[in-house]
């Protein structure tokens, strides 16, 4: 029997949220993209916010012709971030919710309430050849909502798993986790999942056998400015291996 492989996306927004602390030239995102595929990583993913706190549009359009493995680009579900993707066409947009006020993102995109707004846009994207996924809470409707919608995959936030406050929490959110991931696959959805994950929670996610993807940012980029992107992503890449 082969191992499970699931695949690391590798979140760079915080390399850029240091560029701009400083509105500096460096550290440059595009570079840092490169070193995590030297490193391993199976994707780069960058959320393009409205108010590009971190990532910038030049970013974006650059990473678009440097990363070799594929480019997941996290956006709003607006005109003007559409518009923007079909003409950088990453290979993946990624609908997420987003609040100006919020530090990170704070919760999943509810596919219910949004779908009339969501539907002729997952269309667009996806007449503009992309492949669209769902940023989703652990919620089963979101999954068959997802389905209707003819979003290619979800991605569901595990923030209630990471942020769980024993050990009880934990499980209950892991058990949600799962659940939701096992239907997304029945109903033919590819299952991602990520938020919060670090090199000491991320093992249970990752042998999770109907999730194909964990997408991890801040964990990998706090290890990366101590010792390195290429080792940060290397040793993120051994942690989920090692739990598959």
């Amino acid at each position: 029997m082969t191992a499970k492989h699931t695949r690391l996306g590798v979140n760079i927004d915080h390399i850029a949220t240091i560029r701009q602390a400083r509105r500096a030239k460096e550290p440059d995102p595009v570079h840092a993209a490169i070193l995590a595929e030297l490193g391993g990583a199976d994707g780069i993913t960058v959320h393009l916010r409205a108010d590009r706190r971190h990532i910038q549009d030049r970013d974006v359009e650059i990473l678009r012709q440097v990363v070799k493995t594929r480019l997941n680009v996290e956006l709003a579900a607006t005109q003007e971030m559409v518009r923007i993707a079909l003409t950088v066409k990453p290979d993946q947009v990624t609908l997420v919710p987003e609040r100006r006020e919020e530090i990170t993102t704070e919760g999943g995109l509810d596919a219910i309430l949004n779908s009339t707004q969501l539907k002729p846009i997952v269309k667009m994207l996806q007449e503009g050849g992309i492949r669209v996924a769902l940023f989703v809470d652990a919620d089963l409707e979101q999954m068959r909502e997802a389905q209707k919608l003819n979003a290619e995959a979800v991605e569901i936030n595990t923030a209630a798993y990471a942020d769980a406050a024993n050990d009880r929490a934990r499980a209950t959110a892991l058990r949600s986790v799962t659940e939701a991931a096992r239907l997304g696959r029945k109903l033919n959805l590819g299952v991602h999942a990520g938020h919060g994950l670090t090199y000491q929670n991320v093992g249970k996610l990752a042998a999770v056998e109907e999730i194909s993807e964990l997408n991890i940012g801040h964990s990998i980029v706090a290890r990366a400015a101590l010792v390195g992107m290429e080792r940060a992503v290397r040793e993120m890449k051994a942690a989920m291996e090692a739990a598959a």
